[in-house]
């Protein structure tokens, strides 16, 4: 059985895609990796495609006759005033979830809660707002990381583009009685109108949504050839976000701590591995690593979280992440044991680095881009150097620890390794 199923709901269907705005088209569709179906397999463009409802309509209800551990459901309203002072949190409808043996799980759908109004182009940004308990279609995508146009550069800071809503959004119901099948989904409107475009199972356990925070993860060629290319990787997940990749170091953690000079950077690996890219992403997400076009192999996360790695005849991606903790930082001179204002660089001993919050981990990204990062950091080769007044305070991974510090030419730097012990501050 697939992860996510499409339910067909091109019977009930009531209203066409014209009223949902331009790009609402019929047919199968892939919203944050997830499958639906809106309207009929193959319908006509302008035929019924959503099911729309208002106050006064009588309730749908749409047979299921299965168990699933989510159901999502892409959704929006019609029409709303909350852009004229209106109240927020108005019941729009309630989904009643009709499960064998003769329960029930009522849901009321609200307003900014469980969807909302997608305003028209044009209009106010964040007139309308999105929900609290929903997500939009798509996913915030990773602005290009080479090139750009000239006046967004101030934005390309940022690296992901906040994509405005678009066509629907997508709630997902927990269901607390997995074991038994959904007979149907009742559809009852409250308020004002709305519109449902498409219903997919769940039958994985999992948020379909990733709700977790970026976990690092090491990619490494597993063939000489492909290691020794120029570094040209590219990750991307189908459901959940991933950050730029970046090369990691190639000198080990004993080789870096006994190099020198000390405190004045580290020659840039310009290979394709080893690297390191930052993911959130479902279990059921798929990790597909490319060497410029070429699509190296493909993981699944789920598969790197249990096992620790996922690995292909060509690539391998390791889970690198031993838990951080928020710590705070001073550096002493050691002859006043006042704090010393002074450069320093953080890392863990794969190389991943673990800046002072507030400054970059790689500043211009690896100097290799369009776009010109705001700041006082400085780049010496593979590292980043914050400055900092002599305190400072940020994440940090749990274990062993790497700090390199210099100040000028008149103190000696400092290259050393500490251990953060859970808990720590």
């Amino acid at each position: 059985m697939a992860d996510y199923e499409p339910v067909d709901i091109s019977r009930w269907c009531n209203a066409g895609t014209a009223e949902i705005g331009d790009g609402a088209v019929v047919g199968a569709q892939s919203f944050r990796g997830l499958p639906f179906l809106v309207g009929a397999e193959g319908g006509a463009a302008d035929g019924n495609a959503v099911i729309a409802l208002g106050g006064s309509d009588p309730a749908v209800t749409v047979p299921i006759g299965t168990s699933a551990h989510r159901v999502v459901v892409a959704h929006c309203m019609l029409e709303s005033d909350v852009s004229e002072g209106g109240p927020l949190g108005v019941t729009v409808a309630e989904y009643v979830f009709h499960l064998s043996g003769g329960g029930e799980e009522r849901v009321p759908i609200r307003e900014r809660f469980e969807t909302a109004y997608i305003a028209p182009p044009g209009a106010l940004p964040g007139s309308s707002g999105v929900p609290y308990r929903a997500v939009t279609v798509d996913r915030h995508p990773l602005i290009s990381r080479y090139e750009g146009p000239w006046e967004l550069y101030g934005r390309r800071q940022t690296e992901a583009l906040n994509l405005p809503a678009r066509l629907y959004y997508l709630w997902a119901w927990a269901n607390p009685h997995p074991e038994a099948a959904i007979e149907s989904l009742e559809i009852v409107p409250r308020g004002p109108r709305f519109a449902i475009a498409a219903v997919t199972l769940g039958h994985v356990d999992e948020h379909p949504f990733n709700r977790q925070g970026r976990r690092p993860a090491r990619v490494s060629m597993t063939t000489p050839e492909d290691a020794g290319r120029p570094f040209d990787l590219d990750v991307e997940v189908d459901r959940g976000d991933t950050t730029y990749i970046h090369p990691l170091p190639e000198a080990s953690a004993d080789e870096f701590l006994d190099a020198e000079p000390k405190g004045w950077g580290e020659e840039q690996n310009t290979h394709a591995s080893p690297a390191y890219v930052e993911v959130s992403a479902v279990p059921s997400a798929t990790v597909t690593v490319k060497q410029g076009e070429e699509q190296v192999g493909q993981v699944r996360w789920g598969d790197v979280e249990r096992e620790g790695a996922g690995e292909t005849p060509r690539m391998r991606v390791e889970l690198i992440d031993p838990g951080k903790n928020w710590v705070n930082v001073t550096v002493l001179d050691d002859e006043t044991g006042k704090p010393v204002p002074c450069r320093v660089h953080f890392r863990s001993p794969e190389g991943v680095p673990f800046q002072p919050h507030g400054h970059h981990n790689q500043v211009n990204s690896n100097m290799d881009t369009w776009h010109i990062d705001v700041g006082g950091d400085v780049r010496l080769g593979q590292i980043t150097y914050a400055y900092i007044d002599g305190t400072c305070q940020g994440w940090l991974p749990r274990g062993e620890v790497i700090v390199d510090i210099a100040r000028g030419f008149e103190y000696e730097p400092l290259r050393t390794k500490v251990t953060i012990e859970p808990g720590q501050r």
